[in-house]
């Protein structure tokens, strides 16, 4: 039997000097790690503004402010196991407000780190990544 179940999660785009931070995820599921935005899911009667910017810290140290809503995506993926996730990942655009840029210990992520703008084609990123970074830049 297939478990189905939905996940409200909330991620930030910080972009600095033609640069973004991503995470890459600790537990990769093929042999390419995968990057992401710092980010994940609410805690109960958590808002998603709020668990964007708690778990942006844990993963990457940094202290985030002013979120600006950018875009609400909405995946149904399938994990190895054969459960289904429908993910709804609401993303904002931060501005960095402190911190030093540091790797999460044994959380879902294990590596913190400023990419450039220009060089997102080379990185594996997560597909609702990929989709937020390119609206973000479109504009």
């Amino acid at each position: 039997m297939t478990n189905q179940h939905t996940s409200v999660r909330a991620y930030g785009i910080l972009v600095l000097e033609n640069r973004v931070v991503l995470v890459r995820a600790s537990n990769p599921v093929n042999n390419t790690p995968v990057w992401w935005l710092p980010g994940g899911g609410l805690d109960f009667a958590e808002s998603p503004e709020e668990a964007m910017t708690r778990e942006f810290e844990e993963e990457t140290g940094l202290l985030v402010a002013e979120p600006e809503l950018v875009d609400v995506i909405s995946d149904v993926r399938r994990r190895p196991n054969g459960d289904k996730v429908h993910s709804v990942r609401v993303i904002y655009r931060v501005q960095l407000a402190g911190g030093h840029l540091r790797d999460e210990q044994d959380g879902s992520t294990d590596m913190a780190q400023w990419f450039d703008l220009g060089a997102l084609d080379e990185v594996n990123l997560a597909e609702y990544t990929r989709h937020a970074l390119s609206e973000e830049l479109a504009k």
